[in-house]
């Protein structure tokens, strides 16, 4: 399975050096010389020729990148490795968890997890209602206290109103309503 590992930002410089956006925990391995990313959409294969960290944002150069105007074909696009499946308690690849179904803490069914979307401060599941409705859950341990990867479930304790469930039983009477 492929893992997600950055998002091509701008070009930089004019020898096709390009900016950026991480999504891995160990940039150092996944951006090592010789490394092969993959570009999604497009399926372009790439070799990392350089790594290097400046004002805080990474930036990467490739052997088959070769000037700024092949860098900048390539924002926007994401950048994947294959991936076997974490070996790490409590931590889990997106691709681990697309397809698993959510539930409640009192076992009750409210869909299934059709992806990940990536936050500014922590990630977010996407949660497809039973409804069609999508719901972004935040990935966190008091909203999402548990994965059991062996029974493919998540957990899920949210707040009320979280779930377009909740909203659509959600009755406002003239004295909650501020009328």
């Amino acid at each position: 399975m492929d893992l997600f590992v950055a998002k091509v930002g701008r070009p930089h410089g004019l020898k096709g050096d390009v900016f950026v956006d991480l999504r891995t925990d160990d940039p150092a391995q996944r951006f090592a010389v010789g490394q092969v990313l993959t570009t999604e959409p497009g399926g372009r294969e790439l070799t990392v020729a350089g790594a290097r960290v400046q004002n805080g944002r990474w930036v990467l150069r490739f052997d088959e990148v070769i000037d700024r105007d092949e860098a900048e074909e390539l924002t926007g696009l994401d950048l994947t490795v294959a991936a076997a499946d974490s070996d790490e308690d409590d931590a889990w690849y997106a691709h681990e968890l697309v397809g698993m179904s959510a539930v409640l803490t009192d076992g009750t069914a409210v869909g299934q997890i059709s992806g990940i979307d990536h936050g500014a401060a922590h990630d977010f599941l996407i949660l497809r209602e039973p409804n069609g409705v999508q719901t972004l859950i935040p990935f966190v341990k008091e909203i999402v206290p548990d994965v059991d990867k062996a029974a493919g479930k998540v957990i899920l304790n949210p707040p009320g109103g979280l779930l377009a469930a909740d909203a659509a039983n959600l009755v406002i009477s003239p004295e909650t309503s501020g009328n």
